[in-house]
């Protein structure tokens, strides 16, 4: 970034999935007419397309141009602005397969009895605050926020340990 005279630098260490991102947005705030943003991979700055030319209208609405190293586009250029619309239809493309070999995947590994979600939380404290619920000392909700878990886990749980559904 130094060898292309760049002043500011950005880094998001959180997923390219969603435009919600700190750094991201950031940059979107300090960039000003004449800049150019530079990015490693389109991959990085927006996941799919509809958010890629989401950002770039951004940009260039603030006459910002943006240059992808990876892709070699430049939005100063109608070549650059064309193949920043192909790169990123090809990397929603490549995400939507990842997706969809990755469920693939998980599905496969449950009918092989591999893949068994989540394993519960441990909870030590369960059974004597559950306990205190029973007899009347606390209310489910008081026994939900002592455990930290949704009022469907909570009774869920209660159904699973005594066999019953509540009080």
């Amino acid at each position: 970034m130094e060898v292309l005279g760049v002043d500011e630098v950005y880094i998001d260490r959180m997923s390219g999935k969603t435009t919600q991102r700190p750094e991201l947005q950031k940059m979107m705030e300090y960039v000003r007419l004449g800049d150019t943003v530079v990015v490693e991979s389109i991959s990085r700055f927006a996941r799919n397309t509809r958010d890629l030319l989401e950002l770039i209208e951004r940009l260039s609405a603030k006459g910002v141009e943006f240059v992808s190293q990876k892709e070699a586009i430049d939005t100063a250029t109608p070549t650059g602005k064309f193949m920043l619309t192909v790169f990123g239809a090809v990397a929603e493309l490549e995400r939507e397969y990842i997706l969809q070999r990755q469920k693939e995947g998980i599905a496969l590994a449950k009918t092989s009895g591999v893949y068994k979600g989540r394993k519960p939380l441990q909870r030590p404290e369960f059974q004597s605050v559950v306990a205190k619920w029973h007899r009347g000392e606390i209310t489910a909700v008081e026994a939900m926020k002592r455990l930290n878990m949704s009022s469907s886990t909570f009774y869920r749980r209660v159904k699973e340990v005594s066999g019953c559904s509540g009080h």
